[in-house]
Parts: structure tokens; C-alpha cells; sequence
């Protein structure tokens, strides 16, 4: 069967890529307005914690300039989304609603800003100490969960 041409102009190896989660939260955490969330999700959510979808919103929400994101909590070095808890697990950030969480939370690393080179995922890397170790996702693996998120997250698509 012949590539596809995204296949073709992927830089990954056929084994793929290693990524194992560390906890660190770093992906929790950066500049404001950055977790997006889309009805669905806010519907989700909003059930989760037993709350219309308007009333998390007014909570649990802001519009940003690519749209609504999950509200953040400032810390001296970032903003860190609402949900992440650093508190409960000494040394570990913690999803508050990790079975809840939005499509881009659950395509981390595997955005489309961060596999468009090398350089973009090496980069990612310096931040993420999870890139680059554990299990490796195969190229399949890869496509599926970063098509979850295609064109969320990158206003220029």
C-alpha cells in the first residue's frame, strides 16, 4: 500500500517515538488561555462535577484569542490549568479530571506543532522530560491520536 503523502513527509522512524509520562506537569503549565475545550468537552465536564454546561463555564472557563481554554492558577514560574493539582501526590502533578480531560490534553506530546520537525519535538523535549523515553508509540499510534486534535491548536492550519 503506498503513503500517504503526511506519511511521506513525516520525519519519524517506523518504530516511531518514545514518550512515557513523568508527572512533571510542565504540559499543565505555560502561558494563559492555552487548554482548549470544546462543547463536548465542557458538557463533559460540567457532568462530571454535577454542574450545567454555563455554570462551568462561568467557573471553570475564559476566552482567550483562539477561543475558550480552561481558567489557569498563576504560580510564580507559569499558569497552571485549574485542574492540575501539585499538592496531593508529594513531587508529582496530578490531573483533576484526568478521565474527563480535553482531546488536547489526552494528545500530549503528539501535536501537530511538535512533530512537524525534529527540532519541534527535541525542543518539546527540553520541557517534557517524558519525550524521548519509555515505550515507543508507533507511527499509527501517532497519527491517530494527533488527528484527535488537528487544527485545534494551531491557528494557521
Amino acid at each position: 500500500m503506498p503513503a500517504t503523502e503526511q506519511e511521506q513527509s513525516e520525519w519519524f522512524d517506523p518504530d516511531g517515538l518514545r514518550f512515557s509520562c513523568t508527572m512533571c506537569g510542565n504540559c499543565c503549565s505555560g502561558p494563559p488561555g492555552y487548554v482548549h475545550v470544546n462543547d463536548d468537552e465542557v458538557q463533559a465536564l460540567a457532568a462530571r462535577f454535577g454542574m450545567t454546561p454555563s455554570a462551568f463555564e462561568h467557573e471553570y472557563c475564559i476566552t482567550s484569542s483562539l477561543g475558550r481554554s480552561l481558567r489557569e492558577v498563576q504560580r510564580a514560574e507559569a499558569f497552571d490549568c485549574v485542574f492540575l493539582d501539585r499538592e496531593t501526590v508529594p513531587g508529582r502533578a496530578v490531573c483533576g479530571v484526568y478521565e474527563h480531560r480535553p482531546a488536547q490534553c489526552r494528545a500530549w506530546p503528539f501535536w501537530p506543532s511538535l512533530l512537524r520537525s525534529e527540532a519541534d519535538w527535541v525542543r518539546a523535549g527540553r520541557s517534557c522530560p517524558g519525550i524521548g523515553r519509555g515505550k515507543p508509540h508507533t507511527p499509527s499510534e501517532i497519527r491517530l491520536v494527533r488527528a484527535t486534535i488537528e487544527g485545534r491548536l494551531d491557528p494557521s492550519r
